[in-house]
């Protein structure tokens, strides 16, 4: 935390030097304290991002930010949760309105709009000198609001962070109780190591929620030396197929683009045939994409397992 004097760009009137303070989040109270009026905090100068809580406009507002306003908002003995706590820890979650913190049972919480205060029998960790849920708790607290894919989605996204390993949460899932607990010990199931994108958690989910075979999750291939020459989102050594997200909506650089062809191109002179997905796949067209990769797994001699509709309650698909 920035705790010397900066200049921050003040009205027409010329530069104002403010407060270090100025460039965490503070409250009004402490504002008044300092010579801040409530015409200088409606300004440009400064953010709101609760109600009596302020930041310099100067701030970009990341997940730190946020759970240190929420803190300040909330009685002492806080500590972040939910949303808030996996933007914390660097995980993947749905956007909330709200920011999310904890205090103990039978304490006294307050009551805003802005701000969820859960009862919570969590003990606290310190991450980034802020008192914070776990990861592994973090995504046990989420499976109560979470659906499905957006749990995995999450769980993916903390094992990338290196915060805990699939194994790591399919244990702490199995010894937990309580509400939420039936979907995280499935979701954590789901939970892979060395996923990239939500995008390929999502591809790997309409394939597993569809009944066909999930894949093997990021093939590497390497030179004699162990040096990564290439890499493929999820396949079938056995087959030689494999199933890639492409996230670009339009090729930007002209070298990327050369470079995908040759690395196509390369996959192809050994036989590998490999199934492009993009957005509207997912989004769009699920039941679309479903048969296309039913039909294309099936030529290709990949067993397939029974035919499930779950996917539908979790991809509906627009037109």
């Amino acid at each position: 935390m920035v705790s010397t004097p900066e200049s921050l760009p003040g009205p027409a009137a010329g530069p104002r030097r403010r407060p270090g303070f100025v460039l965490a989040p503070f409250t009004h109270h402490r504002a008044r304290e300092a010579g801040i009026g409530r015409r200088a905090l409606e300004s440009p100068e400064f953010r709101m991002l609760l109600r009596g809580i302020y930041v310099s406009a100067a701030v970009t507002v990341d997940a730190r930010v946020e759970a240190q306003a929420a803190l300040l908002a909330a009685r002492d003995g806080a500590f972040v949760t939910h949303q808030t706590a996996a933007r914390l820890w660097g995980g993947v979650v749905p956007h909330s309105p709200a920011l999310h913190v904890g205090v103990g049972r039978g304490t006294r919480r307050a009551r805003r709009r802005d701000l969820v205060v859960h009862e919570s029998s969590r003990t606290p960790w310190t991450f980034r000198t802020l008192r914070v849920t776990s990861p592994l708790d973090t995504f046990l607290d989420l499976a109560t609001s979470l659906h499905l894919v957006d749990l995995v989605i999450l769980g993916d996204s903390l094992v990338r962070r290196e915060r805990f390993t699939p194994v790591e949460l399919v244990r702490h899932c199995a010894g937990a109780t309580g509400r939420g607990v039936r979907v995280a010990r499935r979701a954590a199931g789901l939970v892979r190591a060395g996923v990239d994108s939500p995008m390929e958690t999502r591809s790997r989910m309409l394939r597993v929620l569809s009944g066909l075979p999930e894949l093997e999750t990021d093939i590497r291939f390497s030179d004699a030396h162990g040096r990564l020459l290439r890499r493929l989102d999820a396949g079938d050594r056995a087959t030689r197929t494999a199933v890639e997200y492409d996230g670009r909506q339009h090729i930007e650089r002209e070298q990327a683009w050369e470079a995908d062809i040759g690395r196509r191109e390369e996959f192809e002179d050994e036989e590998w045939r490999i199934i492009t997905l993009v957005s509207r796949d997912i989004y769009a067209s699920p039941e679309a994409t479903v048969d296309r990769l039913r039909r294309i797994f099936r030529k290709r001699g990949i067993p397939l397992g029974r035919p499930s509709e779950e996917w539908r309650r979790h991809f509906p698909g627009r037109s």
